[in-house]
């Protein structure tokens, strides 16, 4: 399988800033459009409920030939080990983890085509299904570089 093939996907950098500092920024899902590529504003569903595991938030994605919003859920929030959610119905599952290291911080994003977003793409997309797929992953792989990279430089300025 080639990596572009691969439906899961990893990669890391090292920020100087503790970890706690890293999740706070990375946790505050309001500022993710400042690093993603793809997702341009986030917001709470329920402000009470922010950054909590179980809360959930919506997300304005933006592509050249597309647009759209996904609902999202917390699944992780571990103040400076781990932040992470799941999109839809367990579609998708993004996270981050932070580990000290040094100075610093070993941040770690991590996207998982789960097993029912492979099968809710093969009911919505049929014969495009694998189609659609490989461009969410292409996504991805491509994507998580840039969004770690953003983080850091914000991470390192704040």
């Amino acid at each position: 399988m080639t990596q572009s093939e691969s439906r899961t996907h990893q990669d890391a950098v090292i920020v100087a800033a503790t970890p706690e500092a890293v999740y706070d920024l990375v946790s505050d899902i309001t500022r993710t459009g400042e690093w993603s590529p793809v997702c341009t504003s986030c917001w709470w569903d329920d402000e009470a409920e922010a950054g909590r595991v179980g809360a959930w938030f919506t997300g304005h994605n933006e592509l050249p030939d597309r647009t759209w919003e996904t609902r999202s859920q917390v699944v992780a929030a571990e103040r400076g080990r781990e932040f992470a959610w799941v999109v839809g119905k367990g579609f998708v599952r993004w996270g981050f983890t932070f580990e000290a290291e040094g100075e610093g911080t070993r941040l770690t994003e991590t996207w998982d085509f789960l097993p029912e977003g492979l099968s809710m793409f093969a009911d919505k997309f049929g014969d495009r299904a694998a189609d659609e797929i490989e461009d969410r992953t292409r996504h991805a792989h491509a994507g998580i570089p840039k969004t770690l990279a953003e983080i850091k430089q914000i991470a390192e300025t704040a």
